[in-house]
């Protein structure tokens, strides 16, 4: 995880902010940034058929699941121009555990055993376990054949992730066992790269070959954008070469004021056809006219540019040239807001991301049929601002390989139910699910002090209150100290007066406390609102 700096973000955010004011005026009238094509991986992936999905299609949720290995066999097949040939093979013989899969992909796997030359031969005891995982160095070596490269003769397996590196094939090299998100990823990268001892990509060739619909192989030569990432300032974006992308922070919103040397010394950037990672958001995207009639692409409004002494991939020499120049910033988690919850933590497109209690620190124990209905989070591109602080953010490693990012030690989720960003249909279900609230205040309510009575102290610690039933003397005090370090809680009277609540904290984040004092006898049945279905309480005053 990286950290950036924090007058990167107040510069930026106060150039935005004074923009919004002023009209956003092209040379050619218009009023508005155009919006280009603009599509991810997994939309080009699916465009070219490579990628299909499943009931809905290629959804996020689809993208989060892990890769089999199954999959990875199709994929092979699809890039060799293969499948259709596979699916009509009529053989008996086969895997040993092909019964475990549909009637369809028996036949593929009876056509891959028939034809061993193709590298799929099984585990050698007879089986091709369809549903194992598969890691980056094994989708690579696909890829690498599916390029007209031999195991052995032009690589070893150990070298897999090296002679890939040389092919221009890196995206998922690190990303151990493998998503379908990465799968697209990398897929993408195989389309464009050129085959063995040819001067025509693969998706030139299979669209000759008729694989792939030609118009739609063009797709694989958009303009790429790329995130990079910075020890000192975080993660940014880049051009296809790697070249890094700017802002200005003395342009407006949709507006140029970049000019002259200006130009000169920073060039413009665009592209009206572009191709991004899914974990990019396609609308932050948008072309816009200057004043000298050229088209420059903008992201989230700000206009973007090349620095001219940037010399190589990864040159980021722009970076706080004169504090008003910035490598464009980009986080994989932002902070929400909603009216009944307040802050959460959602992913760079607004998606909410949940924690499930069951899970341990930096230990997931969701799988199967959880899993599936809430996906995994993943990414590494995480870059301090506001109250989000990069350290608190950390991968893990779970069971089957694949990787998931934790917050303060709690793995994070999306939920299949969010339809769109904004939505925090997740929020309690099961009494075990929640948001989570990052933002942090100094702020301590002191204990009150009191005649008689005596003072006790309520711990929150795992979404409960540790004594969910106390009794007091008339005139104590209790003190409540949220111990959750992921999470916010407040104490809500259950009894209302005049149609308000009798009692009701303030949200604390950890480590704050609230004094309550019960001075009459009775007894008081309270909950948090944040958690209301499984975090409730009593106090009996006598």
């Amino acid at each position: 995880m990286m950290t950036s700096k924090k007058m990167t973000a107040f510069v930026l955010g106060t150039a935005v902010a004074l923009s919004s004011a002023l009209p956003v005026l092209a040379a050619d009238g218009s009023t508005e940034a155009v919006a280009p094509v603009v599509k991810t991986d997994a939309q080009v992936a699916a465009d070219l058929g490579m990628l299909q999905g499943e009931g809905s299609g290629v959804t996020d949720a689809y993208l989060a699941k892990a890769t089999t290995r199954l999959q990875a066999a199709i994929l092979f097949l699809r890039l060799k121009g293969l499948e259709q040939t596979a699916l009509a093979y009529k053989g008996m013989d086969n895997f040993t555990d092909a019964a475990s899969v549909s009637e369809a992909n028996k036949a593929i796997l009876g056509y891959l055993k028939a034809n061993p030359s193709l590298g799929w031969s099984g585990t050698g005891s007879g089986t091709f376990e369809p549903s194992a995982g598969v890691t980056a160095q094994q989708y690579y070596k696909v890829l690498l054949e599916s390029l007209g490269y031999k195991q052995d003769s032009d690589f070893t397996y150990d070298g897999v992730l090296a002679f890939a590196n040389k092919q221009g094939l890196t995206q998922v090299a690190g990303a151990g066992s493998l998503r379908n998100g990465h799968i697209a990823a990398a897929t993408l990268e195989a389309l464009k790269a050129k085959v063995k001892g040819g001067s025509k990509t693969l998706a030139d060739t299979l669209a000759e070959q008729k694989v792939i619909d030609a118009a739609k192989a063009a797709e694989t030569q958009y303009a790429r954008i790329n995130i990079a990432a910075n020890p000192d300032f975080g993660a940014y974006l880049t051009d296809s070469a790697g070249s890094t992308l700017y802002w200005y922070t003395k342009d407006m919103e949709n507006m140029s004021m970049c000019k002259d040397q200006c130009a000169v010394n920073w060039p413009i950037y665009y592209a009206d056809n572009m191709q991004i990672p899914a974990e990019l958001n396609a609308g932050d995207f948008k072309s816009i006219v200057r004043e000298d009639g050229k088209k420059q692409t903008t992201y989230k409004g700000m206009p973007l540019y090349y620095f001219a002494k940037d010399e190589k991939a990864g040159d980021t020499k722009g970076q706080g040239v004169n504090n008003v120049w910035y490598a464009a910033s980009y986080s994989a988690v932002t902070v929400a807001k909603d009216e009944k919850l307040g802050s959460y933590l959602a992913d760079g497109k607004g998606m909410a991301l949940y924690l499930y209690t069951k899970d341990t620190e930096n230990k997931s124990v969701c799988k199967g049929t959880c899993e599936a209905n809430w996906p995994i989070f993943y990414s590494e591109h995480i870059t301090s601002s506001g109250d989000l602080k990069a350290p608190d953010f950390t991968v893990i490693t779970r069971d089957d390989g694949t990787k998931q990012t934790a917050y303060k030690g709690a793995p994070l989720y999306y939920w299949v139910k969010d339809a769109k960003p904004g939505d925090v249909t997740g929020q309690g279900v099961g009494s075990v699910w929640y948001v989570i609230d990052p933002t942090t205040s100094s702020k301590q309510s002191a204990a009150p002090e009191t005649s008689k009575g005596k003072a006790y102290a309520m711990d929150i610690a795992g979404f409960k209150f540790t004594q969910p039933e106390l009794t007091v003397e008339v005139g104590s005090t209790v003190t409540f100290t949220n111990k959750d370090k992921i999470a916010k809680h407040n104490v809500v009277s259950d009894a209302l007066v005049e149609g308000k609540p009798l009692f009701a904290t303030p949200l604390l984040a950890d480590g704050e406390s609230y004094t309550l004092t019960f001075n009459q006898p009775g007894e008081y049945t309270y909950f948090c609102e944040p958690h209301k279905e499984s975090m409730k309480g009593k106090i009996i005053v006598k």
